[in-house]
């Protein structure tokens, strides 16, 4: 039994899964005590808008944040600790550096809400100036000032932030970018990705299949160097993706799983009682393959948060897991993916099969009308579709109407008879994802 009055409930992380997690308490139990420890000066903060406050469609790095401090003390009774870093945790009492001093505050249910970092290189070459992971907000107005002073950049990596960023900053510079796989968005099928790749070449310096080997500088850097050439710059920005923190809850004998990211059960519980984990330091459930894996992404963060706070708060839930549902764009192409590639739908063990259609995003006599590629994988068997990726016009409704249908576990025949409206302006009679559809009929053989 959960007693209803000086219940104490800790959150480590004040990103988008712990303020939800305190949000949702306080809802519930007004009369807890909720405290947030956030090491970064935000709260409620959103990374992946990095790129478009680098872009200057953002104009403050604070609009970055839904909501700020001020907001979740005065209107949500949350007691938010900006710039203070938990340094220990003993069951029980937590110690944490605040204000330069070291503060031990009690706990009686505790939320690791500790997120992600970006990856390094390990070449030894973070600590030279000009040398940028670009993983949390705070850093964003350093890299946004060097940008401005300096012409020739760097990105190495290009996964959805490395294409971001590359967006971000080519309209006005000079920017090469360095992928050691074969093509732009490594979690995409080449189908797809190839399409990005053609079209980002008349944009960047794009480097693919190479790998940097050293980054080199006196008082700064001057030069990346990969297996395959050399490239001079003033600014290096490193997106080579992100794994959990997870550190502190290792030292505090919280069990991780096989993704490396905290271990949870379908209720956020963690191996210890009244150790709750949410966010991009946790695991899920992959909604296509039943299987846990680490997907850290905002909208699965935010519901991982409301999730704990109703179950620490005595309501019950359960989170189903998530699909890695993605949408990005470079420069007026967009990009999308719902569920597996089919490379990742082989690797999960499923008798995988795809087709990839071309098409026209609305009505062929709506002028200024453009194209999209959509490739659909199945499976033979069961032939229920396990992803969508899509690229070019209209991309971002066809990625939303699949999440819905894969969430459901839908079958080809389900895609092609779901009725997508027909408006001429914006989409055509047959719609790409019932043409995909109707294409498999053919690869397995449905009449």
């Amino acid at each position: 039994m959960i007693p209803d009055e000086g219940l104490r409930v800790a959150v480590i992380g004040g990103g988008a899964g712990g303020m939800a997690t305190a949000s949702r308490i306080k809802r519930l139990k007004p009369e807890w005590v909720v405290d947030v420890f956030e090491r970064t000066n935000y709260v409620s903060h959103a990374p992946c808008g990095i790129p478009f406050y680098l872009s200057g469609l953002v104009e403050s790095i604070d609009d970055l944040c839904a909501y700020d401090v001020n907001y979740f003390r005065e209107r949500r009774g949350v007691n938010v600790h900006v710039n203070s870093e938990v340094i220990e945790i003993r069951d029980g009492e937590l110690d944490v550096y605040e204000k330069g001093e070291r503060k031990t505050y009690e706990w009686d249910r505790l939320v690791f809400a500790t997120g992600s970092r970006g990856k390094g290189l390990d070449i030894g070459c973070e600590s030279l100036e000009g040398v940028v992971c670009l993983g949390n907000i705070d850093e964003a107005p350093a890299v946004k000032e060097t940008a401005g002073r300096y012409d020739r950049i760097v990105v190495v990596g290009s996964g959805y932030i490395g294409v971001e960023i590359a967006d971000a900053l080519s309209r006005e510079k000079k920017i090469t970018v360095i992928e050691q796989g074969n093509h732009p968005l490594p979690s995409y099928d080449p189908e797809i990705a190839e399409v990005l790749m053609r079209f980002m070449s008349r944009k960047v310096n794009l480097r693919i299949n190479e790998h940097v080997v050293e980054i080199e500088g006196k008082d700064r850097v001057e030069k990346v160097i990969t297996d395959r050439g050399e490239y001079e710059a003033d600014l290096v920005i490193v997106a080579v993706g992100v794994m959990p923190n997870v550190e502190l809850a290792r030292e505090f004998g919280i069990k991780t799983g096989k993704t490396g990211a905290i271990k949870v059960n379908e209720f956020l519980e963690t191996s210890r009682e009244g150790v709750y984990a949410v966010g991009d330091c946790a695991e899920t459930r992959n909604i296509i393959t039943g299987k846990p894996d680490w997907i850290p992404l905002a909208a699965p963060a935010n519901k991982m948060g409301y999730v704990a706070g109703s179950n620490i708060a005595g309501n019950e839930m359960v989170f189903p897991g998530a699909l890695r549902c993605q949408l990005t764009s470079f420069y007026d192409m967009e990009i999308g993916k719902a569920g597996l590639s089919e490379r990742e739908a082989l690797k999960a063990g499923f008798d995988a099969v795809s087709v990839t259609i071309t098409s026209r995003s609305r009505a062929s006599y709506i002028p200024g009308g453009g194209n999209i590629t959509v490739k659909m994988v199945a499976d033979s068997e069961s032939r229920r579709v396990l992803g969508i990726q899509a690229i070019g016009a209209g991309v971002a409704k066809r990625i939303y109407a699949s999440a819905a249908l894969l969430y459901k576990e839908a079958c080809v025949e389900d895609f092609f008879f779901t009725d997508f409206p027909f408006y001429p302006p914006k989409s055509p009679v047959w719609d790409p994802l019932v043409i995909a559809a109707r294409n498999m009929f053919r690869k397995l053989d449905i009449s």
